[in-house]
């Protein structure tokens, strides 16, 4: 048996504020606990009041000839996109009211790059959006290059303004891009056990839309296949399912980058669709945004790269598993 010895520190002179105890012939004092370092109580208190810091907001909106119709997406923070406003935080509500209030500005991204402006005209619940999301209508001013982009993401101008401005172009796609969409599909659509669409994969495709991320060596292309349904508000038909694919350019081939497969059967109507990409956070790094389309409301959802990886970054609220 191994035996433990009990050290007794003695202290033989008495000080204010301590008990002399005697015990056994032996005095002792019970001492105060000791006062922790200022520092320590610094770093303890800074904690507790620390305050949470509000991060961007990010609008996705439409544009027809030169107005602009955007819809709230969320808030920016460190660790992705939130829902905005935060029920837990009050204060979102009046400031949602002071970014979407006649006269406010934003910034206005396509493809990537800062292209102009967007003063708010008025603003209000959004239709066919789940939640309660709000719309913002304004007047556009895009840069010459840009006239023509129909997709637009938006930052309030305080945060908007100090990114740089760089040249626009949109990219559109071409025949391997097209070719690579229906290999990529095909393989997951056997990979995920889906049923085969009776008149093929290419018939299959609703959507096809080519970009270039500011951090991916080559172009890249993205791709939504249904059956049995459509890119719309609308109930689906029996069987249906819907899936998203991305394809990147390594070399001079293009791979995988990601899938998302959807059963209606097993998860719901939600069909995904590349809405736009923009570097939201300031990472250096683009994120892709996702235009949903369920049987009865439309949501967002939001793709980033993850150690080399695309993962989906932002769920909506009606899309939560």
């Amino acid at each position: 048996m191994r035996k433990h010895l009990l050290a007794i520190a003695l202290i033989i002179t008495g000080a204010p504020g301590c008990d002399n105890v005697g015990w056994g012939g032996i005095d002792f004092e019970v001492l105060p606990p000791a006062e922790p370092e200022a520092s320590a109580v610094a770093e303890v208190e800074g904690e507790e009041e620390r305050e949470r810091i509000p991060g961007p907001v990010l609008l996705a909106g439409t544009r027809t000839e030169e107005r602009g119709d955007f819809v709230v997406v969320g808030e920016v923070r460190p660790d992705g996109l939130h829902t905005f406003p935060d029920p837990d935080y009050p204060e979102d509500t009046d400031r949602l009211g002071e970014l979407t209030a006649p006269g406010a500005e934003w910034t206005v991204f396509s493809e990537g790059v800062r292209v102009g402006r967007l003063v708010v005209e008025r603003a209000g619940p959004a239709a066919d959006f789940c939640g309660e999301r709000t719309a913002v209508s304004g007047i556009l001013e895009l840069v010459p290059s840009a006239a023509g982009a129909e997709r637009l993401l938006a930052l309030p101008a305080p945060d908007g303004d100090d990114r740089p401005r760089e040249p626009y172009g949109e990219i559109q796609h071409v025949y391997d891009q097209r070719v690579a969409s229906l290999q990529v599909a095909g393989e997951a659509i056997r990979e995920y056990g889906a049923r085969w669409p009776t008149q093929g994969v290419l018939d299959a495709r609703e959507h096809i839309q080519a970009f270039r991320l500011r951090d991916a060596p080559g172009e890249s292309v993205a791709a939504t296949f249904v059956v049995n349904d459509q890119l719309a508000v609308a109930p689906p038909a029996a069987s249906a399912w819907a899936l998203f694919v991305v394809a990147e350019q390594v070399g001079g081939e293009y791979v995988e980058a990601f899938t998302w497969y959807r059963n209606v059967e097993v998860e719901g109507k939600g069909a995904p669709r590349y809405f736009d990409h923009f570097d939201w956070d300031g990472d250096g790094s683009d994120e892709i945004l996702l235009d949903v389309f369920g049987a009865n409301r439309r949501w967002f959802a939001a793709l980033s790269r993850r150690e080399g990886t695309w993962v989906r970054t932002f769920r909506d609220t009606c899309d939560a598993p």
